[in-house]
């Protein structure tokens, strides 16, 4: 079983769940049908229905409890406590099983790490209350209690957690600084891609340009809803795709980088037991690092 966390309502359940796995629409149709989808506890009754803010959405997904095993994967853990830990992931990591990606993950890396971590989401998300895509690098929150797993998936809800990342965008923003609210759903033509659209659901995303170069720029992102490849998704939308992306159109040509130069740099929350706010930064990795130097050189 697998639970996933409603941080904005107004969904259809089956859009809903559509944008949070990779399974298409008409296999989240026939969980539903088949009494395998779950609202805070309670069967759902049909693929149309509302999902509010703060539901617990849980589902039978392919991935059994005996397949997710631990896994010796080098991790850089920036903190830890009893009730969670911060890591640094690094570019590559999926972050929790799905189809096409059975083992390697970060939560079979939490699993040897940290033994037990929190199965509030399921054994296929143990420990996992955000994620980011393979291929961007940066700061999680990753959770070894249940409680703590509740308490920040509540703030994720809420949008009191902070999340500021930087990217390298091909050619330059006109403003130094904007809002983007578009609506984000599931691109009908390539399920591996999410798109700006009518029926899609709300993403509001602030940017400011920290450095501009002949034809790239350096941008900070201040995200206040965590919809799937969200900056992504907007850079994109602004024609300005992020550099070395090559799913929605980034150059790939000019630096020697594995995926989209797109960072998760500063991570703050609330503690679920102390109370305390915490505020972390890391640093951006090596090839994107470079990829900097070598702007700056030009």
């Amino acid at each position: 079983m697998t639970t996933v966390y409603c941080t904005e309502g107004g969904a259809r359940l089956d859009v809903f769940l559509t944008d949070e796995t990779e399974f298409t629409r008409s296999h989240i149709k026939n969980l539903i049908d088949g009494g395998k989808v779950f609202i805070d506890g309670v069967p759902a009754v049909k693929a149309g229905q509302t999902v509010k803010t703060g539901d617990t959405v849980s589902f039978e997904d392919e991935v059994r409890s005996d397949e997710v095993l631990p896994e010796n994967i080098p991790l850089d853990v920036v903190y830890e406590d009893a009730e969670l830990a911060v890591i640094n992931k690094q570019r590559g990591l999926v972050v929790h099983p799905g189809a096409g990606n059975r083992n390697g993950t970060l939560v079979n890396a939490l699993l040897y790490r940290f033994g037990n971590v929190s199965q509030a989401g399921g054994s296929a998300r143990a420990g996992i209350v955000h994620r980011l895509d393979k291929d961007t690098t940066g700061l999680m929150v990753v959770c070894k209690t249940d409680r703590a797993h509740a308490a920040l998936g509540e703030q994720f809800a809420a949008h009191t957690v902070k999340k500021l990342y930087r990217a390298v965008l091909d050619g330059e923003l006109k403003c130094d600084r904007g809002t983007v609210d578009a609506p984000i759903g599931r691109d009908k033509k390539n399920r591996l891609k999410m798109c700006v659209t009518s029926d899609g659901r709300r993403a509001v995303t602030d940017y400011a340009v920290l450095e501009r170069f002949k034809s790239n720029c350096y941008v900070e992102f201040t995200l206040h809803t965590g919809r799937t490849h969200q900056i992504r998704v907007h850079a994109a939308y602004l024609k300005h795709p992020i550099t070395c992306d090559a799913l929605y159109g980034g150059s790939t040509q000019k630096f020697d980088a594995a995926g989209q130069l797109l960072h998760s740099r500063t991570l703050g929350f609330t503690h679920p037991r102390s109370g305390e706010r915490l505020e972390f930064t890391a640093d951006e990795p090596r090839d994107f690092a470079q990829a900097l130097n070598a702007l700056r050189s030009r």
